[in-house]
């Protein structure tokens, strides 16, 4: 059983990344450990960082599950950032894809009470 989750993502330009994050939060890095590292907390013991690595920026994919998906959305439609794809399952439940500047895929899933969205795909 673990203890503490941190989910890495290695991006090729720390400076624009940092800003990208920082929009996609909504907030600013909880620490940093180093020059090259960012660190969000994103629920208990759960920590999401971005990393200067650039031979292995761009092949991340992570998901957050949302305790109010469209809340969490709503706030990302605010901020700029519209989803890269949107896939629908059964009873409600939703994944909402977005992909920061190195095409990473960062995503938020959980029920939501909205339409299905155009770009959307079954699974």
């Amino acid at each position: 059983m673990a203890q503490d989750l941190f989910a890495g993502i290695a991006v090729a330009d720390f400076t624009h990344s940092l800003a990208w994050y920082r929009r996609f939060f909504g907030v600013e890095p909880s620490f940093y450990p180093n020059d090259v590292e960012a660190v969000w907390t994103v629920g208990e013991h759960c920590y999401v960082y971005i990393e200067l690595l650039p031979d292995r920026a761009g092949r991340s994919m992570l998901m957050i599950m949302a305790v109010d998906l469209d809340s969490t959305v709503a706030g990302l439609t605010q901020r700029g950032l519209e989803p890269l794809r949107i896939e629908n399952y059964e009873e409600g439940m939703r994944k909402m894809v977005y992909a920061d500047p190195d095409g990473n895929e960062i995503s938020y899933g959980g029920v939501s009470t909205t339409a299905t969205g155009p770009a959307s795909a079954t699974s």
